[in-house]
């Protein structure tokens, strides 16, 4: 099943805060991206049954191995791209902000291509 954007902004938020937290729960997803409550718990539902996360009985959130492939590629290419419109010249808001939008949508072709230039730049 193709993830859709959402999708995958839930699944790279929970990475980011697994990395910052020893345990990632629903309320802290809805914190960190400023939804609703109800919003959340129908998301982490959904990447529940499609197999990308996890849900302990006390509500503890862990990516599968999907989830966390998904997920680790969505960071990876933010994380390329932000700094690559920065390197570029782009104020950090605006390149993190465009980096968000254009790493759901960017083919794995164009990404590897302008990772490559981003390693050649350093």
């Amino acid at each position: 099943m193709k993830l859709q954007e959402s999708g995958e902004m839930y699944l790279e938020t929970i990475l980011i805060l697994s990395q910052k937290k020893s345990v990632v729960h629903s309320v802290d997803v809805a914190e960190e991206l400023s939804y609703s409550k109800p919003s959340v718990s129908r998301a982490i539902n959904l990447l529940k049954d499609n197999g990308y996360l996890l849900v302990a009985r006390d509500g503890a959130l862990t990516l599968t191995e999907s989830g966390l492939e998904t997920a680790t590629k969505i960071y990876e290419r933010h994380t390329v791209l932000a700094t690559l419109l920065m390197n570029l010249g782009v104020p950090e808001d605006v390149a993190t902000e465009d980096a968000c939008r254009i790493e759901h949508d960017i083919s794995d072709v164009s990404f590897n291509i302008l990772k490559t230039h981003a390693e050649k730049m350093k």
